[in-house]
């Protein structure tokens, strides 16, 4: 079989772990039968329990086709192979873009490997084959679409009748595949909803970076022999609350801020209060709480008033956000802990971070169980109980709560179902590729009426009160952990180092702003000018074009064009019929430099407003 030996050439360069798998399988199917026919066009054609695969006429056509309703450059999922016309075709229109092949039956693969001459396909440095029986194997493809594709719409091309044979199999891809994809969504709506706020909690905040030392001096402080209890916010908490004074003497409590109530309520005080979402409510959990021993976990994007807290130490993780970071490489690097999107999520990679033995997580349910929202007594049931009246009683918020996140059934810890919604379930895929990502970090949860998660283990409280009492050594490391921090970092030497490049990058900040905002000025007010011109000459366009030439190195050369890039709005999809490049390059830059000069300005304004009151 001289095609297949060939296309095997290319597999022992691209794919080295799946030669052996593809030589020892045969092309024959349990489930189903699987040959190859001509089509009229006489070219080869699949079909799978006399369906057809591709088109009968002619599948050399039908693939360039379906190619040809895809936009170009942005990656591409191949769910079901078959003889990889399509998939052929879609790396011919667009060799630069990512093109990632889902296949779950190994036999399927060879047969195409035998039938058609694929090198040109598997030989395309851009084409990444997921072939396994686990549907979470697609997790690794998408890890690579967002670290070099980041805010690109993936496309699909779907071959029904393969996905027909394992229907149950492919859904479960789509749903890793969706969950993944819809955090795009919901980072552009969490950004268009709160960046104003963010910007607004990082101008006043902008010293932190100089004053408050990062994460990275707590890493690995428990030495992995201390487990650690992180308290959540679910509704299942209010189950272990007789429980957590015996669990806080055999672990370090990471609690999110959320859970600080209930804490209160019973208490406990936690280790360390995880804070870091940005919004004024967020900041209303810690409300009458009195941080007496609570170190503080957050970021440069907080509240400020949480920052006033008075918690007795706090640590400050490296800012997500353009304007924080810019401080940050300037002055003093933080440390970074992930993020995914929930509060929880950053409490357990801290929990991780700092060394955790095991990670013991109470409250993380990600679902509705029983259809509670939260545990009792949580501020959001506070507020719905003050805030309703006859014509809008807290009955309805509740169910606003529910339904308001595309709320559907899911599979629970317990194997029941459980109710949750599209943006628990994103969370919930995170902790799924997380742990995944560090087994030897064990993680046990005691809800299990949550949603299910993968690699998670269910726990009883019995085995959790089985763990040895260790209070004196929590104490004991963790003082050593802060006293070296202090050592580190406050010394008078460090301060007056930090408080000098911290001068240098708010200078920096400022005069690199104050450039962008006037050199986009005069493109876009240039722009204005030569619009209103009904017949522009040569030598119009020739000074338009030296204007637009001279902003663009600005641009591009500026330190600080992330900074404004931050809150500036999606611009319109580039690609365009029109017959005149002169005028759609005119168009976009008329689309860039106005907005642009407008989130300058007004970063530029912010923190102006700051330092004069520091001042």
């Amino acid at each position: 079989m001289p095609v297949f030996d060939d296309n095997m050439t290319v597999f022992s360069k691209r794919y080295p772990a799946l030669v052996t798998q593809i030589l020892d399988t045969q092309t024959t199917e349990q489930n189903y039968t699987i040959r190859v026919e001509m089509a009229k066009s006489g070219m080869p054609n699949l079909l799978i329990n006399n369906y057809a695969v591709h088109s009968t006429r002619d599948p050399v056509h039908e693939g360039q086709r379906l190619a040809a309703t895809l936009a170009k450059g942005n990656p591409v999922l191949v769910l079901g192979l078959g003889l990889a016309y399509a998939a052929e075709a879609a790396v011919e229109n667009s060799p630069e873009r990512p093109l990632v092949i889902v296949e779950r039956r190994l036999p399927l693969l060879r047969l195409a490997l035998e039938t058609r001459d694929l090198r040109r396909l598997f030989s395309a440095p851009t084409v990444i084959l997921v072939l396994s029986e686990k549907t979470d194997a697609v997790y690794w493809a998408l890890q690579y679409l967002d670290q070099n594709n980041a805010g690109k719409t993936v496309q699909y091309l779907k071959n029904r009748v393969i996905i027909a044979q394992d229907t149950q199999w492919y859904a479960e891809v789509e749903r890793h595949i969706q969950t993944w994809a819809s955090k795009d969504a919901v980072n552009q709506a969490t950004l268009k909803r709160f960046g104003v706020r963010w910007m607004h909690n990082l101008a006043q905040n902008i010293a932190v970076t100089r004053d408050l030392p990062g994460v990275r001096y707590l890493t690995d402080v428990l030495a992995a022999t201390v487990p650690v209890l992180l308290i959540a916010a679910g509704p299942s908490l209010d189950t272990i609350a007789p429980f957590l004074p015996a669990l806080a003497e055999r672990s370090v409590i990471v609690a999110v801020d959320t859970a600080l109530r209930f804490l209160a309520r019973i208490g406990v005080e936690p280790d360390f209060t995880v804070v870091v979402d940005p919004q004024y409510w967020n900041a209303r959990h810690l409300d009458r709480f009195i941080p007496e021993q609570s170190c503080l976990i957050t970021e440069s994007a907080v509240y400020p008033s949480v920052l006033r807290q008075g918690f007795k130490r706090v640590f400050v993780r490296s800012s997500l956000f353009p304007l924080g970071r810019f401080v940050e490489d300037r002055v003093d690097a933080k440390g970074t802990l992930a993020s995914g999107g929930s509060v929880a999520t950053t409490a357990w990679d801290f929990a991780r971070e700092i060394g955790a033995q095991s990670v013991w997580i109470a409250g993380l349910d990600l679902s509705f169980p029983a259809l509670k929202t939260h545990f009792k007594g949580a501020l959001f049931e506070e507020r719905a109980l003050a805030q309703s009246h006859r014509l809008n009683p807290a009955a309805t918020w509740h169910a606003r709560a529910l339904h308001d996140g595309k709320p559907f059934w899911a599979s629970a810890a317990d194997g029941t179902t459980v109710l949750t919604d599209t943006r628990l379930s994103l969370y919930a895929a995170w902790f799924e590729n997380q742990v995944r990502r560090y087994p030897h970090v064990p993680t046990y949860r005691f809800s299990t009426q949550g949603i299910f998660i993968p690699g998670m283990i269910n726990a009883t409280m019995e085995e959790a009160l089985e763990l040895p009492v260790c209070r004196t050594a929590i104490r004991r490391l963790l003082g050593k952990a802060f006293e070296a921090a202090d050592t580190a970092f406050n010394t008078p030497e460090e301060r007056r180092i930090r408080n000098l490049r911290y001068q240098e990058a708010v200078h920096d900040l400022f005069d690199g702003l104050s450039k962008l905002q006037t050199q986009a000025q005069q493109a876009a007010s240039a722009l204005e000018l030569f619009y209103r011109k009904k017949s522009p000459t040569a030598s119009d366009r020739a000074r338009i074009l030296a204007v637009l030439d001279k902003a663009n190195r600005v641009v591009t050369e500026s330190t600080v064009r992330e900074v404004a890039g931050f809150l500036f709005p999606s611009l319109p999809d580039s690609e365009s019929d029109s017959s005149d490049p002169f005028a759609d390059y005119l168009e976009s830059c008329r689309h860039l430099y106005g907005p642009l000069a407008d989130t300058a300005g007004s970063h530029r304004k912010i923190l102006a407003l700051k330092i004069a009151h520091d001042r």
